[in-house]
């Protein structure tokens, strides 16, 4: 991680990534508790990672980088997105959409709101995703 990725990534926790991160992580305990959540428990704990750090990395799909399909990636990951929307996605989502719009109340809160923004993105429709070294 360069020193300008560690340094933003230190102020994002400061301007609301912490609290973001402890809502992915909070949304992957309650679906891990079922046994049926297992899959989306997963994609929340790596997305919480995501939440946390996310200057230095990038969320990618799966298909793209690595060329083919899987079963996240397919049918099935359409099935277990629309799933995670209805279970948990939306409030995520409006987490960073709530988070972002205080954050551009300042200048030098814009690019992190830009982050959150694109954090409340995946929010939506998490499974398929793989986060990547930018």
């Amino acid at each position: 991680m360069s020193a300008v990725s560690l340094l933003l990534n230190i102020l994002w926790i400061v301007f609301g990534g912490l609290w973001m991160a402890v809502g992915w992580l909070i949304a992957a305990v309650l679906m891990a508790i079922t046994i049926v959540g297992l899959p989306w428990a997963r994609a929340a704990f790596n997305i919480a990672s995501y939440a946390l750090l996310p200057f230095g990395q990038k969320a990618v799909s799966r298909a793209q980088y690595s060329g083919s399909e899987d079963v996240g990636t397919g049918p099935l990951g359409i099935l277990g997105n629309i799933v995670w929307l209805l279970l948990a996605g939306w409030w995520l989502a409006l987490g960073h959409l709530i988070t972002a719009i205080l954050l551009t109340v300042t200048i030098v809160g814009i690019p992190f709101a830009w982050a959150h923004l694109k954090l409340a993105g995946i929010a939506l429709w998490p499974i398929g995703k793989i986060i990547v070294p930018a």
